[in-house]
């Protein structure tokens, strides 16, 4: 799939943002030339697959880094036009060139060997661009059978390049012993310089005074540039000279023959090592994108695939790494543009930092766009944008005969006519350059035009009207660089949603300028500009300030709906749970009246006298008419418990369908279906059931046992005290204790309750009732008899 490069406009933005020395940077980064090309290629996109694919590798690769466990990459040469013409018939490589090569394939290797099992899951993005190529270790090895670690051919690459070698090495040998016993002689005539030997022309030659050069027989091959020097090749070692000469030419051949053989075996895997190159390349640039970003502290923010920007903690980068090398501080900035708001319209003083923080707006956006990681919070949220306009600094023309003015509207028409709801727009200093009130009348209808159009930005500015514009239409906002009227300096914090002034003549001020200029010039200007501003900023905190009041009441109230819902599912839940228990009860009631009935029937068969035995009976009825009246009192709770809510609601159970018991919560499956009842299969059990007996539930997830929870009532009821003392509490931590007190006696078998509370002024005493109030399982309350504390505490009678 193709990568389209985004649109910007004009031609230099990249420049203009700065682009290019992010690009610098990342290019010292890299080890080979080929890592440096993609630097120089790369551009921002605006598909998010390709954008997110190219984050994460960079994200991996920090990770590696940062673990001490990156992909071990040396430097490298690029396969150059030589290298490619091994594809021309007995072409022969350099061995210069095999050496770029073995680079390639150490580097290859070594990224392809990196991922073991364990690196192929956490670095999956960088594993899956490296099973793009396969490793073919023959070729290296056939380079390093033939050269070694300093890159010259081996002797042993064949058996004749290790004979002449030999050669080679005997013959030197005994020119060193011939070439010293002539040196030796010579010298002791006195016919030497003190240097004695010399090279000339690839040969051992005597160094003699011109006026004994005729004393020794043999080849003279040069003379110093005074003529009073000879070097001569005396005639006993010109034989020898003259076979290593021979030898070399031999040793020469043979090279040239091994490297034609290489070369041969690589005639095929021209497309191959471009394929490694590929590799090594893209991995040298992820590297070198990932030791930026370490600099730079940079993280990966999240993104999404429209236009958007949420910036948070964020830092203009080449501004952050220029004060960190002088031990500065840099302010970060956080920017959260998002529907209706697309435009920031950014006010304040000169040298506040609109600029800066406009400039750093564009460049993170690109970075993040071009699969950068930029230094920003990691729960930044930035969009992609198709276009980009700015219009930043003097861009007088002499060729094409534009003002500066002039080339600023230039700029718009362009602007207004291409712009659209995917386009980042720039503007710096917007409206100026000409009389202010007809420049911001103009200015003013541009940005209505381009707000129109739904197009985002950050837009810097000092008119007045234009903050007011933004005031009064939505998709707009006003944001301000803050100054401190004590120091008289820019903080380099932003604010978002007010205006901001210039402050010119504070400014002006701490430059110098005399109280006497400075008091005309506030004549001239009038109260009417200071008012202005300080209206709009104004009214910005009051509307900021109800939105915020708004949002606050909206989020109480979901919560209160959220609360109110969950605390009547909580009171259905502990209703039903009481029941449940108080059924519980009864059921071992019922099994404690059947084993006596039991017992009894026992009794009568062992009795013998007649009145014992009617005595018996009269004891055995009396004992039936008790489980009657529990059967039918567990019966009337097993309905309310169990059938209560699904009794109005029709039931759809077929083959398939999974179920519950009513009573229970093992999950089953309907195998079939017969009228009234049905086949369920739970585990390893087939059993019938009565359809209204089942409940359907979803699919059953699979669920590991020791999650399970286990709540015991048994113990819960053993511990439970039906009385407590809140004397002393304060009003929340009094219905606190209520509420738990509340609802642990929900899950026991307690009658009554008792809550001691004391007299004082009553507020405690109205707490408790309003609490108790809300529980459906209470009878009534009541206060004991003044002697028992009366309205000092409150009785609870529970149903």
């Amino acid at each position: 799939m193709k990568k389209d490069k985004v649109k910007y406009y004009p031609a230099d933005l990249p420049v203009r943002l700065e682009y290019d020395k992010i690009k610098d940077l990342l290019y010292k980064q890299c080890k080979g030339k080929p890592g440096q090309v993609l630097v120089d290629d790369m551009f921002p996109v605006y598909q998010k697959d390709f954008i997110e694919t190219a984050l994460d590798e960079t994200v991996e690769f920090l990770n590696g880094i940062m673990a001490s466990d990156a992909i071990p990459l040396q430097n490298y040469q690029p396969i150059d036009e030589n290298i490619r013409r091994l594809n021309i018939q007995n072409y022969v490589l350099t061995a210069e060139k095999f050496i770029v090569i073995r680079q390639l394939l150490v580097n290859t290797r070594a990224i392809l060997n990196y991922f073991n099992t364990e690196r192929k899951l956490t670095y999956k993005n960088l594993y899956l661009r490296a099973s793009m190529v396969e490793w073919k270790g023959e070729l290296l090895a056939s380079i390093d059978k033939v050269f070694d670690e300093e890159g010259e051919v081996k002797s042993n690459a064949s058996e004749e390049l290790s004979r002449i070698r030999k050669l080679i090495r005997s013959k030197i040998g005994e020119q060193d012993r011939l070439f010293g016993q002539l040196l030796q002689k010579f010298r002791q005539s006195g016919w030497l310089t003190d240097n004695a030997e010399s090279i000339r022309n690839g040969r051992r030659v005597l160094s003699v005074p011109a006026e004994h050069k005729r004393k020794i027989s043999g080849i003279t091959h040069d003379e110093s540039s005074t003529g009073r020097t000879v070097y001569i090749e005396p005639d006993g070692v010109i034989q020898i000279n003259n076979d290593i000469a021979s030898l070399y030419i031999e040793e020469k051949k043979e090279v040239y023959k091994i490297l034609q053989q290489l070369s041969a075996l690589f005639v095929s895997e021209v497309d191959y090592l471009d394929g490694c190159e590929a590799l090594v390349a893209h991995m040298d640039f992820t590297a070198a994108k990932a030791q930026l970003a370490m600099t730079m502290k940079a993280h990966k923010p999240e993104l999404v695939d429209k236009p958007h920007m949420k910036l948070m903690k964020a830092y203009h980068p080449l501004l952050l790494l220029k004060n960190e090398n002088q031990g500065k501080e840099t302010i970060p900035f956080s920017l959260d543009l998002h529907s209706p708001n697309r435009i920031l319209l950014l006010s304040g003083p000169n040298a506040g930092g609109k600029s800066v923080t406009m400039k750093a707006t564009g460049l993170l956006q690109i970075m993040v766009q071009s699969g950068m990681l930029i230094p920003a919070a990691e729960y930044s949220e930035v969009g992609v944008f198709n276009s980009f306009f700015t219009d930043i600094g003097d861009q007088q023309s002499l060729e094409e005969d534009l003002s500066t003015y002039s080339s600023h509207l230039h700029n718009m028409k362009f602007v207004t006519e291409h712009a659209d709801e995917c386009s980042l727009l720039l503007f710096d200093e917007f409206g100026s350059g000409t009389d202010p009130k007809m420049g911001g009348a103009i200015a003013e209808s541009i940005l209505k035009a381009i707000n129109k159009k739904k197009a985002w930005g950050v837009i810097t500015t000092h008119y007045s009207n234009l903050k007011i514009f933004a005031f009064n239409n939505k998709g707009i906002v006003n944001g301000a660089m803050t100054f401190d009227k004590e120091t008289l300096s820019p903080t380099y914090h932003m604010n978002i949603g007010k205006p901001g002034s210039s402050f010119a003549f504070e400014i002006a001020s701490k430059s110098g300028l005399s109280d006497r200029i400075l008091s005309y010039a506030r004549k001239r200007a009038g109260e009417k500009e200071n008012e202005v501003d300080e209206l709009l900023v104004e009214l910005q905190n009051e509307r900021a300030e109800l939105k915020d009041k708004l949002d606050e009441l909206k989020h109480k109230e979901k919560a209160l709906e959220r609360l109110s819902s969950n605390y009547e599912q909580a009171q259905k839940d502990l209703e039903h749970r009481r029941k449940r228990l108080k059924m519980e009860i009864k059921e071992a009631a019922l099994q404690q009246v059947n084993k006596e009935n039991e017992e009894l029937k026992q009794l009568i068969r062992e009795l013998k006298s007649k009145d014992s035995v009617i005595e018996a009976q009269k004891a055995m009825q009396k004992r039936k008419r008790q489980r009657k009246e529990i059967s039918t009192e567990v019966e009337s709770l097993r309905e309310e418990v169990y059938y209560k809510d699904i009794k109005d609601k029709k039931v759809d159970i077929q083959a398939g369908t999974y179920v519950r018991m009513v009573s229970g919560t093992t999950v089953g499956k309907v195998e079939s279906v017969d009228r009234k009842s049905a086949m369920v299969i739970f585990g390893d059990l087939r059993m019938q059931a009565k359809i209204r007996d089942l409940v359907p539930v979803e699919e059953p997830l699979e669920l590991k046992k020791n999650k399970s929870v286990t709540f015991d009532t048994v113990q819960s009821n053993a511990t439970f005290e039906p009385k407590i003392d809140i004397r002393g509490f304060r009003k929340d931590e009094a219905v606190r204790r209520v509420q738990e007190f509340m609802d642990q006696a929900a899950l026991s078998s307690a009658q009554q309750l008792e809550i001691l509370h004391g007299k004082g002024d009553g507020i405690l005493k109205r707490t408790v009732k309003e609490k108790v109030r809300e529980y459906s399982f209470v009878k009534g309350m009541r206060h004991p008899s003044a002697e028992a504390g009366g309205d000092g505490i409150t009785i609870i009678e529970l149903a």
